[in-house]
């Protein structure tokens, strides 16, 4: 047991303080030892946060992936170097937290070397320019981060409560340990309050999946973001084929129009619109690509739409294609509208687009009459464009008419809405589809997201991921809100006895080595007493 404590104390004493040898301490040193331990701890907290907050808005890495592409010009998965980095800050901070806890239960000093505290420095920095970066340039993405907090606010919730338990022991032995009467009250009131407000969280938690099996509402229809872009490049023909096979009930799609006034698909529609999913620069080096009317139709089906895919593996998908589907994905071309529309008619599938074009008047005419002309079933258009909506409706009665948000579609009397999920609060779901509204979210890739929105009631939900929503058969966590409340108090209680038990058992052994003290104290002064 002995060699065993001496093995764990030279371990962490050389990794923390990359000293063998124990060294003399001051008081000066022990202040700056609990300064620095008190660093480690609250920057070990902000990286977990960090990266709770990293994984939260994984749903929607391709934002950050797409503003990477739009600076460099270079198409990589920017989000996983975020991860990855992230990662590897919270696993150094969280160990090195461990190492300081065995030190202070082995009551050896805390002296930080000085390699941990540039490394901190630096992860402050890190976490500091990512906060700002999201703040400044992905500020949607907070609301994501709020919306998670009803999907995993229990489970963390229970882990504090686990991890404050497990921390007691070594607040007591502080609190007992030390002899400032300040220091022993303010780590006392400290632990208490944080000890209430943890307990009591619970008071302030909401979530729709606190509901009763049988008030669970159907699940959420897939409907196929640019087809399956995890299987197949994006705004391609193998793309919605593959969707298909994942039971979508609608494709998603980007309409644009060629110089000779053909409506094609294609989702980026900025500068240089085509360099990221095609070979445009290398087919047509000398043309300005600034607009989708800047090619026609036949020169479009010159460029390679699927070549890029197997280089960039953007969803790091590309390993699990077969030979024959890599060789296919390879030689995807850009298809039209009137494509995609014969697909849908073949398969009774619904297509929702959005329309991008700098003449919205005349491109909605010659889209809508592509449209008409197709033969499919108008109630399968969810027609979404904002603009030319009263043209629409004259010229197409039965297209659906879908809105982007509450007010406008209260406004045009619809009944459809297309909501960016995090804009549009779970009650709000709610509350729309008691009063029969269909509501559809958009992009919902987490099984935790597309849970919640279950539970929520949400009608359906555009994916790129729905080869892996099909599998989901039931939400991630549901319960009762009363055997959610049981076991809150169940777990609040039990780390309460144990905390108590914990501090008696401290108070005891304190008691103990104070009478120990003062009976050594006693001895010299019989002794003098009797020789006397």
């Amino acid at each position: 047991m002995l060699s065993c404590k001496c093995c764990c104390v030279v371990c962490t004493r050389t990794l923390y303080s990359c000293q063998l040898g124990k060294t003399v301490e001051t008081s000066k040193s022990k202040q700056k030892a609990c300064c620095w331990f008190s660093i480690v701890a609250v920057v070990a907290v902000l990286a977990l946060t960090w990266m709770y907050i990293c994984l939260v808005s994984y749903n929607d890495q391709e934002d950050v992936n797409w503003k990477g592409f739009t600076a460099l010009e270079l198409w990589i998965n920017w989000f996983m170097v975020l991860i990855i980095l992230s990662a590897l800050l919270t696993a150094y901070c969280v160990l090195l937290l461990l190492f300081v806890l065995i030190q202070v239960s082995l009551k050896e000093r805390l002296n930080l070397h000085w390699v941990h505290k540039i490394f901190l420095c630096a992860g402050v920095i890190f976490i500091v320019a990512g906060v700002t970066g999201i703040s400044c340039m992905w500020k949607q993405e907070w609301l994501t981060v709020q919306l998670s907090l009803e999907a995993t606010a229990p489970f963390l919730q229970f882990g504090a409560v686990g991890a404050l338990t497990l921390l007691s022991k070594l607040v007591f032995q502080a609190i007992f340990s030390t002899d400032q009467k300040f220091s022993r009250y303010f780590i006392g009131v400290t632990f208490a309050v944080v000890t209430i407000a943890i307990f009591l969280c619970p008071l302030c938690i909401r979530s729709p999946c606190f509901i009763e099996i049988h008030k669970l509402p159907a699940k959420p229809k897939l409907i196929g973001h640019r087809g399956a872009p995890m299987l197949a490049p994006e705004n391609t023909m193998m793309s919605f084929n593959r969707s298909i096979s994942c039971g979508v009930t609608a494709f998603e799609t980007d309409v644009q129009l060629s110089k000779d006034r053909v409506p094609f698909l294609m989702h980026d529609n900025n500068s240089n619109f085509l360099l990221r999913t095609t070979n445009a620069k290398e087919t047509f080096p000398d043309k300005n690509l600034n607009e989708s009317s800047s090619l026609t139709w036949a020169e479009y089906q010159t460029l390679n739409a699927g070549e890029w895919f197997i280089q960039a593996d953007p969803f790091r998908t590309v390993s699990q294609l077969s030979k024959d589907e890599e060789t296919l994905a390879r030689n995807q071309k850009i298809p039209s509208l009137l494509q995609l529309l014969h697909l849908a008619q073949q398969h009774n599938i619904s297509v929702m687009f959005d329309l991008y074009s700098p003449n919205e008047e005349n491109d909605t005419v010659d889209t809508v009459a592509t449209i008409l002309g197709s033969g499919i079933d108008p109630h399968r258009v969810l027609w979404l464009p904002p603009k030319e909506k009263d043209y629409v409706r004259r010229r197409a009665p039965g297209f659906t008419q879908v809105y982007n948000s509450v007010e406008k579609m209260k406004r045009g009397r619809g009944k459809h809405l297309n909501m960016k999920y995090s804009k549009i609060s779970t009650t709000d779901i709610r509350e729309l589809r008691k009063n029969d509204f269909e509501v559809n979210l958009w992009v919902v890739n987490e099984r935790w997201l597309f849970s919640l929105l279950w539970c929520a009631g949400a009608s359906s939900v555009t994916t790129n991921a729905c080869h892996l929503l099909k599998e989901v058969e039931s939400p991630d966590w549901r319960m009762s809100h009363k055997l959610y409340k049981t076991i809150w108090l169940t777990v609040d209680m039990g780390s309460f006895l144990i905390m108590a038990g914990l501090f008696i058992y401290q108070w005891d052994e304190n008691r103990k080595k104070v009478t120990r003290l003062e009976g050594e104290r006693a001895a010299p002064l019989l002794t003098s007493k009797q020789v006397v």
